[in-house]
């Protein structure tokens, strides 16, 4: 009986890990389906994934052929219940949102914030973009990355006196082109 509730909750954990897992990816994709798609729309994309891999209606084959089912299976079942919840869908929403906001790329260059014109009363630092816009980042911004960067190498516990290289994604106020201003600070040695 304590064996039978021990697999139970590493069934349980696993299940929960795949979840995660399949919140990383994106589960619009799983269920070959888009964003825009209604409830009834992914609701049928599952229904169709789900019976062509369900471990009860493939065919007996090789055991990596049979364990790639139910591992799609359980792809596609993960992505249908954070997708079919009214709630669980908006937050993945918000949170693949964000996730394409903060993703690298694209950047049209890099820019050093020396390289960058300084304006006293506003304090911001500016850049022009070829479209004639202009890539501005605030003084406060920066001093905001660059105390992040500090409690970053504070939480390291090797110090090497390395160079460290910061940086923000900042965006052109006219078009849609974005460059990374990037600065470098010394890191101190605390011995």
């Amino acid at each position: 009986m304590r064996d039978a509730s021990h697999a139970q909750q590493q069934a349980r954990a696993h299940r929960n890990t795949r979840m995660c897992e399949a919140a990383q990816k994106d589960l619009y994709a799983v269920l070959g389906s888009s964003p825009s798609d209604s409830v009834q729309q992914l609701r049928h994309r599952y229904q169709q994934l789900a019976l062509q891999h369900h471990p009860d209606r493939r065919r007996a084959g090789s055991s990596s052929e049979a364990e790639s089912g139910v591992e799609k299976f359980l792809e596609v079942d993960a992505a249908w219940r954070i997708l079919s919840d009214r709630s669980a869908r908006r937050q993945y929403d918000l949170q693949r949102r964000e996730r394409e906001l903060k993703q690298d790329g694209p950047v049209d260059s890099t820019v050093h914030l020396e390289d960058m014109t300084w304006d006293q009363d506003e304090r911001v630092h500016s850049h022009r973009c070829r479209c004639g816009g202009g890539f501005n980042v605030s003084q406060e911004e920066v001093e905001e990355e660059q105390e992040a960067q500090r409690r970053r190498q504070a939480d390291e516990e090797e110090d090497t006196g390395e160079e460290e290289h910061g940086g923000v994604v900042v965006c052109c106020d006219t078009c849609s082109l974005s460059v990374c201003v990037t600065w470098s600070s010394r890191r101190e040695s605390q011995r």
